[in-house]
């Protein structure tokens, strides 16, 4: 068994407002357009911008697969075939299907450079085509010591479309790596506090969304073809959330920066020898009273702005790109007009101050206490629909036992009555039930997407994993899901054969 011993010391700090990002986006229409301009004042200046490494990421394009017909001297194909009663469809997936399903792109690794980091592993369920969620992961040195290797971990999950999750999966770490290698510390070769490093990683946020939004401006008047234009905005059209963890191993530090509603989550064994689950950050939503009361406190006399646990109709409070939320009014119409942008807010929504949105996040840092197992379970809420952070914590601990334990997976698997969907609104529950939590998979997030959907109820996760889209999202958002084990011995012994 592992180590049930408690101990920890924990240093939690929320970042304050160190940097306030409800900036003002001017914009005045060039040539025949010049006589109605739109004035408004910007009040946060950043003076690294166009410095920063990487800026220029707007100008390249996405690969887009491409068919070329070619000529042919053979007969057209025939069309040949007696009708059929039904569609030959094949049926749906069988337990070896699901299992290739939901471990499809999941990956293990070893950490053995990295002190205090044991293994990580991750995996990533789609249900939009293309999936909306990206993600990286690996190590990279200290901003002020080379000597001292860092670990990051990241999820992105875009809405409305994939690029601008995509655009955060190049840029973001390189923008907050930017942001803190300007910061110095007070004694060469030694860490920052905590509250400049939370202000530096703030700062590459706001940075990155910044210039999102400021070269959306700059492109729809500049004199570049239509089709560049288009491609250039497309992440200002698009949105993301972002949560990003770096571990700082000199000092067993993990940074926690979140913006939006994905979720990270602390696991470690108390005194009594259970699982805790430490909130490492809170979904930023329109049901989040104290994001409702920022919200209401920057735009006062705007009582409309959140209904319903919505944002002007967004679910989330804070995210990268979704312009419609900031631009001004009446630049939403003329690139609506001249470019096919997203409809403008108006006239469902009374518009009169934005941006409404901010890509801020919130920062935390926490002690990992060397002494005791711990691991971090980050995931999009296409997880945590169906979880609650104890429920993950569990499951993850359960999966760590059932390893250490002689016997290893083997369990019975029950018998469930037939199921259909109409099930559920007789009762059943869509989230987690303890009674379907099945043990059978070598990589801890694909454990945790396993028993999200159904668990050992083979005909439920069946069911669920047999829709594609567009018809999954309703019962399933994409899920992308990484979890990395502090301080726990021999796991890398028992690494999947196959990463």
């Amino acid at each position: 068994m592992l180590l049930l011993g408690m101990g920890r010391t924990r240093l939690r700090v929320t970042t304050t407002s160190t940097l306030r990002t409800r900036t003002k986006y001017s914009w005045a229409p060039k040539g025949p357009r010049a006589s109605s301009p739109f004035r408004s004042t910007k009040y946060i200046a950043l003076a690294t911008l166009f410095s920063t490494p990487g800026l220029w990421w707007l100008a390249t394009t996405s690969a887009d697969a491409t068919g070329h017909s070619a000529a042919c001297d053979d007969d057209p194909p025939r069309l040949e075939g007696p009708p059929t009663e039904h569609e030959g469809v094949e049926p749906g997936p069988s337990k070896d299907q699901v299992t290739r399903i939901i471990s499809r792109g999941a990956y293990s690794f070893a950490v053995r450079n990295v002190p205090g980091v044991s293994r990580y592993d991750g995996a990533q369920l789609a249900s939009n085509s293309l999936c909306e969620d990206k993600f990286i992961h690996g190590r990279f040195p200290s901003p002020w010591n080379k000597d001292n290797q860092w670990m990051a971990w990241a999820i992105f999950d875009g809405h409305s479309g994939w690029q601008t999750a995509e655009l955060l999966r190049q840029q973001l770490l390189p923008f907050v790596r930017h942001s803190l290698s300007q910061q110095k510390p007070f004694s060469s070769g030694k860490s920052l506090p905590d509250e400049l490093v939370h202000h530096a990683i703030v700062k590459g946020f706001v940075s990155l969304d910044d210039s999102i939004v400021k070269t959306a401006l700059s492109t729809a008047e500049s004199r570049i073809p239509l089709q560049e234009k288009i491609k250039k905005l497309a992440p200002a059209y698009a949105g993301s959330c972002a949560l990003l963890s770096m571990y700082d191993s000199s000092t067993s530090t993990l940074h926690v920066a979140c913006t939006g509603d994905s979720r990270a989550v602390l696991g470690q064994k108390d005194s009594d020898g259970r699982w805790e689950a430490v909130a490492l950050s809170v979904d930023q939503t329109g049901r989040n009273q104290e994001e409702v009361s920022r919200l209401r406190k920057e735009h006062p006399g705007e009582e409309e702005i959140v209904k319903d646990g919505r944002v002007l109709g967004l679910a989330v409070s804070r995210a990268f790109g979704d312009c419609q939320w900031k631009w001004p009014l009446e630049f939403q119409k003329d690139v609506q007009r001249r470019f096919y942008g997203p409809s403008p807010l108006t006239p469902r929504y009374a518009i009169q101050t934005p941006p409404y949105l901010t890509a801020e996040p919130v920062v935390t840092s926490t002690k990992i206490n060397p002494d005791i197992p711990s691991f971090l379970i980050m995931a999009t809420d296409g997880l945590w629909d169906f979880l609650s952070n104890q429920q993950a914590v569990d499951l993850v601990g359960r999966w760590l036992e059932s390893r250490s334990a002689a016997d290893g997976n083997s369990t019975r698997e029950p018998t469930h009555e037939p199921f259909d969907f109409g099930q559920f609104w007789k009762g059943v529950s869509w989230k987690f039930v303890a009674g379907r939590t099945t043990v059978q998979d070598d990589n801890a997030a694909v454990h945790l997407v396993r028993n999200s959907l159904g668990g050992n109820h083979h005909e439920l996760i069946a069911g669920r994993l047999a829709l594609g889209p567009p018809f999954s999202r309703r019962l399933r958002d994409d899920s992308t899901v990484q979890v990395v084990f502090f301080n726990v011995p021999d796991l890398e012994s028992r690494m999947p054969s196959k990463l």
